[in-house]
């Protein structure tokens, strides 16, 4: 089975090992036709990668690994 990748960016690099990655989803409404916008904040894990506010990046999900954690980030795609 593979698991779920998402595309997102980078808005907090606050702690340690831990970035916070905004994602945003685009989806219509089905009564009113319009487009909506939600987003939604993940606490993703991170090791041996450069990472700066406003990178784009791909999470994917893991294993619990705290509380909060349950996404790591694979791979930095640009800024």
């Amino acid at each position: 089975m593979s698991k779920k990748q998402l595309h997102g960016t980078v808005t907090s690099l606050a702690t340690e090992k831990t970035a916070r990655v905004e994602v945003n989803r685009q989806w219509q409404h089905p009564l009113y036709q319009k487009r909506v916008s939600r987003g939604k904040n993940y606490a993703c894990h991170y090791e041996n990668i450069e990472l700066a506010l406003g990178d784009e990046v791909v999470i994917e999900e893991s294993r619990p690994l705290s509380k909060t954690k349950r996404f790591r980030v694979i791979e930095k795609i640009e800024k």
